[in-house]
């Protein structure tokens, strides 16, 4: 979808999308728990357009996924010019990872993206423990938003992905 410029293909937009998450470390995770909304800044990886983060699954973000799947997300850096303003809106749906291997391949992405994490396994017992009995989710998108005001104020495009996505990419002029 456009606000305003032209729109994109659908392979140049995944490929912005892509560049964009591999650019940036955190995302404000946006749960339901009991009606109320709750947010939360994870740090992720990325695979494709899933993002991986690994969290205590006693956290309230966490207790929410279990009851419902469907969340948001942003990924944006702080800015001060809204004129610079570039960032993404994801809708979709997070899952914690109880497969092992699925759980491994997100703890293999996440290592690779952040080796401080690498170094804990390095740290006391207790501290390791602790990092033991953390679980590993994943959010795989319906849609994507790119924001990208220094296209032109409200410039958005948005790559549908998942459930109910007819085509893959919408434009408000199709």
């Amino acid at each position: 979808m456009t606000r305003s410029g032209s729109a994109i293909d659908e392979t140049t937009l995944k490929e912005e999308i892509r560049a964009f998450l591999q650019a940036h470390h955190v995302a404000s995770l946006a749960t339901i728990v009991h009606g109320a909304a709750h947010a939360a800044s994870v740090m992720f990886a990325v695979d494709d357009l899933s993002l991986y983060w690994t969290s205590d699954p006693g956290t309230r973000h966490s207790l929410a996924i279990e009851g419902n799947a469907q969340v948001g997300a942003t990924v944006a850096p702080d800015y001060a010019d809204f004129r610079a303003i570039r960032g993404l809106q994801i809708a979709g749906r997070a899952r914690r990872l109880c497969e092992a291997a699925e759980a491994a391949h997100a703890r293999e992405l996440l290592r690779r993206r952040f080796p401080f994490l690498l170094e804990l396994d390095r740290q006391p017992a207790a501290l390791r423990a602790a990092l033991d009995k953390a679980a590993y989710y994943r959010l795989d998108p319906d849609s994507v938003t790119l924001i990208d005001n220094s296209k032109g104020f409200g410039n958005r495009q948005t790559l549908q992905i998942g459930r109910g996505a007819s085509s893959g990419y919408f434009s408000p002029e199709s």
